[in-house]
């Protein structure tokens, strides 16, 4: 009787909404399945694209994985984990985004029947970290070096790893002829880890082939005033004197007041100001510069005093244009144009504007620092030449990536299936549950060369099951699904790799996230402050409690 006279304890504000237990692990399972099938299309050379209509209208046409969930606009709280994981493989490796999502996604569904049917998540968080371990270690087994090649010979492998990324994309159809490009890109910028001194300028117009590279730098015009005609558009080994000033009249700032006590003074004080600026040109020319850049305004009177001594000058530059053509020609960009030595001068050996499509170039070739190369884009819409960009940004990435970690693994869901292989003949030595647990992981490995089956209109089962035997016999660790045929291919020798970190960081960033979901047995959404009850159970707030436990 006591016990029933006991108030209510009350800890959490009104309109508090709380779900837990096992049937919020599944409904996380369930959230996180569907953002998995959402990209799943997109998987593979033969994936399809997703057209992104948002509020304000822009439409985006994308198969990267990092962008469509980064447009998604995911409000489920342990969905979001997912749109993270795409992110960090993005910014770590910049490719293999779709492959983390779909894995993550995947452990869990292979997950959610033992959830059901009581077992404890920490049984399977203890399994799947493991079996997460052990397949990493084989990856990193089974990769192949290309260290100690001479450099042809490295970048035609480099070639292949890029050309293995753009298959997947949009401009597939001209991988070689991209693939090549990005890789000359990229040693061109050396060891130098700045991803920006590559840049990439986009130009409406003509066709993909009609893209190129400048071993170099190369801007759009800048904004230019009269006079600037008149200047000379191609010079043979220039010096090029970069500034961050401004080269105009300016007026004064408002509330200025001069007072004068005789008429004449006031011509003085406009002398001064042209005495100024043509003090400032002056030296710009005794410089021995026949190429001004600066990041701030070159006006009219400067314009016109450049052009009358064959001089080229470009004002407004962006910073990030200014700072590659500091990289590229060796220059150093000043403050002031007093005491302009020799050794602040940059350097190169053709300077021209160009004309592409509707839009001129400033490009500058043959630099002596060599540490900066531009990809000039053409193509038909706006929307695809974006796309491109998305998919160059994917496989400089991967190339960078694989000059630092020389080491590859084939594609084509050949290493996939050989962890798989690998972990379902480890999981028979284990006694107890975790046999069980062990094998779902390796299960869920199979959808990468499933997928790719799919997306392709491929039987997958029989695609599977041919390459379960390839791999069960022991000689065929490298087989994966050929694409052309709708068989099954050495990756290896068809040349399509990736390199080893791609995977090692998507098996481990997927079962981190996989880990996490299933670790979290309770949602609570808090209410606005100052909404009534219903407006508060309507409203999504959520925080998300995970309990943690000591693994034994």
């Amino acid at each position: 009787m006591a016990s029933m006279m006991q108030p209510q304890i009350i800890l959490l504000k009104e309109g508090t909404d709380t779900s837990q237990g096992r049937a919020q692990v599944v409904s996380n399972i369930n959230a996180c399945t569907a953002v998995g099938d959402t990209v799943r299309t997109t998987l593979g050379p033969r994936g399809m694209d997703k057209l992104i209509h948002d509020d304000k209208g822009g439409v985006t046409i994308s198969n990267d994985g990092a962008t469509i969930m980064r447009l998604l606009d995911i409000v489920h709280p342990a969905a979001k984990i997912l749109v993270d994981i795409a992110k960090s493989q993005d910014s770590e490796v910049g490719d293999g985004t779709t492959t983390v999502v779909l894995l993550a996604s995947e452990f869990l569904k292979e997950a959610k029947p033992y959830i059901e049917d009581g077992v404890h998540p920490h049984s399977l968080i203890r399994s799947y970290r493991t079996a997460g371990n052990m397949a990493i270690q084989r990856v990193k087994e089974l990769a192949v070096s290309i260290e100690g090649k001479s450099l042809e010979e490295k970048k035609t492998l480099l070639a292949k790893c890029a050309a293995t990324t753009l298959s997947s994309k949009l401009i597939g159809g001209e991988k070689e002829f991209f693939a090549s490009m990005v890789v000359d890109a990229v040693l061109a910028i050396g060891n130098d880890d700045r991803l920006n001194l590559i840049g990439i300028k986009k130009v409406p117009g003509g066709t993909m082939r009609d893209s190129f590279l400048v071993n170099g730098v190369a801007f759009k015009k800048t904004f230019s005033y009269a006079g600037f005609e008149q200047q000379p558009k191609k010079f043979l080994n220039p010096k090029i004197l970069l500034l961050n000033i401004e080269l105009e009249l300016k007026s004064e700032k408002e509330n200025a007041e001069i007072r004068l006590s005789d008429p004449l003074q006031y011509q003085s004080i406009v002398d001064a100001e042209w005495n100024i600026i043509y003090d400032k040109l002056d030296k710009c020319v005794k410089s021995g510069a026949k190429i001004v850049l600066s990041r701030l305004a070159i006006g009219d009177l400067a314009t016109q005093y450049f052009a009358d001594r064959d001089i080229f000058c470009a004002g407004r530059v962006t910073e990030e244009d200014l700072q590659r053509v500091a990289a590229a020609t060796g220059g150093t960009v000043q403050t002031s144009v007093n005491n302009v030595i020799d050794e602040v001068l940059g350097s190169c050996e053709v300077f021209e504007e160009k004309q592409v499509g509707n839009e001129r170039f400033n490009i500058f070739s043959g630099c002596p620092s060599g540490q900066t190369a531009t990809i000039v884009l053409r193509g038909g819409a706006d929307q695809f030449i974006e796309e491109a960009e998305r998919s160059l940004h994917d496989a400089i990435m991967i190339v960078r990536r694989a000059l630092k970690n020389s080491t590859v693994v084939p594609g084509g869901g050949a290493i996939d299936m050989e962890i798989s292989k690998y972990l379902r003949q480890h999981a028979r030595t284990i006694a107890g549950k975790s046999q069980f647990f062990v094998n779902s992981f390796a299960k869920a490995l199979e959808v990468i060369p499933r997928q790719l089956c799919d997306n392709a209109g491929f039987d997958a089962t029989d695609v599977l099951n041919k390459l379960r035997q390839k791999h069960a016999s022991g000689e065929g660790a490298n087989y994966g699904v050929d694409i052309n045929t709708g068989g099954i291919a050495d990756s290896f020798a068809n040349f399509v790799w990736e390199p080893a970190v791609v995977k090692i960081n998507a098996i481990n960033a997927a079962t981190e996230a996989s880990c996490l979901i299933l670790s979290v047995d309770e949602t609570v959404k808090n209410p606005k402050i100052g909404l009534t009850v219903k407006e508060a159970k309507d409203s999504t707030l959520p925080l998300q409690i995970a309990h943690v436990q000591t693994i034994g």
